[in-house]
């Protein structure tokens, strides 16, 4: 795993390195690493039993969490709708929220914001035909094409 951080920080930093502050980018980081490790089964009050982790346990959580209609069309080919870091905090639970802001150096409350924002982007990116990656598929070659989701979407 260490090596795979390691790459996903390297390119993060390289694609994004001066569109994006340092936290931001950092988070990213953090959250592409846990999606691509299946790590994401922490969870928030909404879940009972953790998932699988990964992108799939992810959705899961917002399904569980009530807000499956909203991370339903993250995944779509439609338009993403929005959420708040309140709703953020809520499904992730304050475990991963808080994992995810040390590993970006962010309180809690700024990570949520943040996730607020980047969060339908990558998921996005990460489902571009409105499925989600065949189990076994290499989503560290799909690195170039969730970055260029994150720099389009850049405002």
């Amino acid at each position: 795993m260490g090596l795979l951080d390691s790459l996903v920080g390297s390119v993060v930093s390289q694609a994004l390195g001066g569109s994006q502050q340092g936290g931001q980018a950092a988070l990213i980081q953090a959250l592409i690493g846990m999606l691509m490790n299946g790590g994401l089964g922490g969870g928030g009050a909404a879940q009972a039993s953790a998932p699988a982790g990964g992108l799939g346990g992810l959705l899961e959580q917002f399904q569980r969490g009530g807000l499956g209609d909203v991370a339903a069309s993250w995944v779509s080919t439609g338009q993403n709708l929005p959420i708040s870091a309140e709703q953020i905090g809520q499904v992730l639970g304050p475990d991963v929220l808080g994992q995810l802001a040390r590993s970006a150096g962010m309180d809690s409350g700024a990570a949520g914001g943040a996730l607020a924002q980047i969060l339908p982007q990558v998921v996005d990116a990460m489902t571009p035909d409105g499925r989600l990656p065949q189990q076994g598929t290499d989503l560290g070659a799909m690195l170039p094409q969730i970055l260029g989701g994150l720099l389009g979407g850049a405002r």
